[in-house]
């Protein structure tokens, strides 16, 4: 596969409004949600991403027709059949692991190679496997493969902890059976409350949504709705850093205050300046903005959300004085910061799961990794403030998560170039 990177020149204010995407995050299990309706699903506001296109060729393969054009997909799945999903798929996308709920429900039957993905860490399935024992599954997966059986019936189940995909496998699952199923520990992020309300759309009548327990009384036979699949509340946090870091000012077109409470409470406290106006954008100032040292933990939903613990990271190595970032959440999300230490940040790693960042540091160019989808995108972050020309590599892993970034920060003014192979800019 060719070869794909970033060329980012830095220290050009970021300057003009922007338009967040929809969320990755709620699209995956959205689109396994098509599964349960024998009819036409449609979503709108769909993020032009990788995994996105991949979800769909997984549906095809299944039997799905699925077209997916200028933000809208639309699925049929009356001809689909449940049949052994192979490593080529599924091991690009470990999104891919939403399907178990909703094929287990509809066909009685699920088997897929491991799901793959970013490395973060260990990401098991137990949880995923465990719930759905609970509604009656039999489990006889082996080392090579996931696969489970038998006739899902509603249960109260219990989460083994708050996994965001394990709680929307049994949402999806839960929909397809008449009957009460109660969630415990069920975890309560934006996109797990837009797959709540699409649950409520095709007929289930669905209690407790955004919260840690819901309860779901599914129907036989689903509606087929039209979807539009929530904004992505990590793309505004992305921009709004980008604003703070390269000193910019920036108005941001469809983020919901309530979905990032504790990202923009940080924010505030380390001294970023910003503004909701009358009609709903915010207004990022990092031009009026004196940044500061502060401590960043990451939590479930709604503390501060670990997918933004490496933008925030770029930040606070341009914030004055001795932050302390603890992550929580996945033991390999630091990897990211051996990276800035190429590009002049001062960084202390305590363990693999806490870090000091010492700033302000000016950061030079260099060429420089995306370990991940997020550590990717604050590669760019930093190339943005970083003095002199900065190259991302392995940019597939943003562009896995990111719709456009590329072509949304030249829209702010930002001198970011898609190379391809060594070939002319993208």
């Amino acid at each position: 596969m060719p070869d794909l990177r970033y060329r980012v020149r830095g220290g050009i204010p970021l300057r003009g409004d922007i338009t967040i995407s929809g969320s990755k995050n709620a699209a995956l299990p959205l689109i396994a949600g098509s599964i349960l309706c024998t009819g036409e699903t449609v979503f709108r506001n769909v993020p032009r991403l990788r995994d996105i296109e991949v979800m769909l060729e997984i549906l095809r393969f299944l039997g799905a027709d699925a077209s997916f054009h200028e933000g809208t997909v639309r699925i049929r799945t009356d001809r689909m059949q449940s049949k052994p999903i192979p490593g080529e798929f599924v091991g690009k996308l470990r999104g891919s692991i939403v399907l178990l709920g909703p094929l287990l429900a509809r066909f009685g039957v699920v088997e897929m190679a491991y799901p793959g993905g970013c490395v973060l860490g260990k990401r098991p399935v137990g949880a995923h496997v465990a719930a759905l024992v609970q509604m009656g599954a039999t489990d006889m997966s082996t080392e090579e493969a996931l696969h489970l059986q038998g006739a899902l019936h509603p249960a109260h189940v219990v989460l083994p902890e708050f996994s965001v995909t394990a709680t929307e496998n049994v949402l999806l699952a839960a929909a397809l059976l008449p009957g009460r199923t109660r969630i415990d520990i069920a975890a309560t992020e934006p996109h797990v409350q837009d797959v709540e309300r699409f649950v409520a759309a095709i007929g289930a009548k669905v209690e407790g949504i955004g919260t840690h327990t819901v309860t779901v009384e599914g129907v036989h036979q689903p509606a087929c709705v039209e979807h539009r699949v929530v904004n992505d509340y990590l793309e505004m946090g992305v921009f709004a850093l980008a604003a703070l870091v390269t000193k910019g000012k920036v108005r941001i077109h469809g983020a919901d205050p309530e979905q990032i409470t504790m990202f923009l409470e940080t924010i505030r406290r380390m001294g970023a300046v910003f503004r909701w106006d009358e009609d709903g954008v915010l207004f990022v100032d990092g031009e009026l903005s004196s940044l500061r040292a502060v401590k960043v933990q990451t939590l479930i939903y709604p503390g501060f959300p670990t997918d933004l613990m490496a933008p925030m990271g770029v930040a606070l190595t341009q914030a004055n004085g001795v932050s302390r970032i603890f992550e929580t959440l996945f033991e390999g999300r630091m990897a990211y910061l051996y990276e800035l230490e190429k590009m002049g940040a001062h960084i202390e790693v305590l363990n693999a799961h806490e870090a000091l960042i010492i700033g302000p540091t000016p950061l030079r160019g260099r060429q420089v990794a995306s370990n991940d989808i997020r550590a990717g995108a604050a590669m760019v972050l930093a190339g943005l403030c970083a003095e002199g020309e900065t190259t991302i590599t392995d940019v597939r892993y943003i562009e896995r998560g990111f719709d456009r970034l590329d072509e949304k920060l030249r829209k702010l003014g930002a001198s970011i170039e898609r190379i391809e192979e060594g070939e002319s800019s993208k």
